[in-house]
């Protein structure tokens, strides 16, 4: 009877031995799968931004272990670690790019190369996804060769990573198309920056070719009263040469407007000396329009005795102020009125 008692046990010690014999032996790749993924999740950074990634590579982490606890075949234990491995790196990558898209500063040629070089690495990961799912499909057809019950599923398993990687692949053309076109972009903006500077250029020289002034309401060109007759708007010859500079200036620039203003020094009347301003502002109008300028983009008014820019006390100070402005918008035709 004690004999009967003694051998149920024996038979357990012994099936708990060979148990302890069959553990599996430690896998360097899985391993490494392990160090990286630790490594990834201490990241604060990676945590972060690719907690998404990050969470698809711990389950294919957990899959892996739970295949080498289970003492599968090492191949498939070694694909699930590789896999697990470059999930890690595609969370890592994933982290970079954005960390990298918060410091992108407001600078447009700036943002443009930092745009460029996250869909170079877009690019990059986008290779790397279809190395990844070549890699899927040579385990795949591994499995069907290891396992001729799963020899159809396994089959299926291949022609699906196939098309993953074709996807893959032309989604990696496209974003490196994008990248061509999005520096193809950037030199234009370039080409564009330097076209205005040049533009820029010339509009300075031009305008001080007409000695025109800067001010606070823009570029202002001044004709003197010798340009008319005294007491009257009539245009001598040589104010009508210099109109037709302003005349030629504003064919270039065509989106721009002129507001003419007109002024008189203190002498006379109130009355008397605002009529003339207008009429002077409005013979330079005039002037304009007879040399093809359109009528909506000229706009005239007369000031009088107003504004003086010297004083009335001199005959000198009285011929400046004796004058007709013409105020040049900019580039979107707008003047700041007084």
């Amino acid at each position: 009877m004690k004999n009967n008692r003694i051998l149920p046990l024996t038979l357990i010690v012994a099936a708990v031995l060979a148990g302890c014999s069959s553990l599996p032996a430690s896998n360097s790749r899985l391993d490494e799968a392990r160090s990286d993924y630790n490594n990834a999740q201490a990241n604060p950074q990676v945590t972060a931004l690719a907690a998404g990634e990050l969470r698809q590579a711990s389950n294919s982490l957990d899959r892996a272990n739970s295949a080498w606890s289970k003492d599968e075949d090492k191949g498939l234990v070694d694909h699930l670690a590789y896999v697990a491995k470059q999930e890690v790196a595609i969370a890592r990558e994933t982290a970079d790019q954005k960390a990298a898209e918060l410091a992108v500063t407001n600078s447009a040629a700036e943002r443009d190369a930092v745009r460029l070089e996250a869909r170079t690495r877009e690019a990059e990961s986008a290779q790397r996804s279809a190395q990844y799912a070549q890699r899927q499909s040579e385990a795949a057809q591994r499995q069907s060769e290891a396992s001729q019950r799963s020899a159809e599923q396994s089959r299926r398993e291949s022609g699906a990573a196939r098309r993953n990687a074709q996807d893959a692949q032309q989604q990696a053309d496209a974003q490196r198309q994008a990248a061509n076109v999005a520096a193809l972009n950037a030199q234009d903006a370039r080409r564009q920056t330097e076209d205005a500077q040049s533009r820029a250029i010339l509009l300075e020289q031009q305008l001080r070719e007409m000695e025109a002034k800067k001010t606070d309401r823009g570029m202002v060109v001044t004709l003197g009263d010798v340009l008319f007759d005294t007491n009257e708007a009539q245009l001598k010859s040589g104010g009508m040469r210099n109109v037709q500079k302003v005349a030629d200036f504003f064919r270039q620039y065509p989106q721009r407007t002129v507001l003419i203003e007109g002024f008189t020094d203190s002498t006379g009347s109130d009355g008397l000396n605002q009529q003339l301003s207008d009429r002077r502002a409005g013979a330079v109008r005039t002037a304009l329009l007879d040399m093809g300028m359109g009528a909506e983009r000229i706009t005239s008014r007369g000031y009088g005795e107003s504004y003086p820019v010297a004083g009335n006390d001199t005959a000198a100070g009285r011929q400046m102020n004796r004058r007709v402005e013409l105020v040049v918008s900019d580039d979107n035709g707008m003047i700041v009125p007084r």
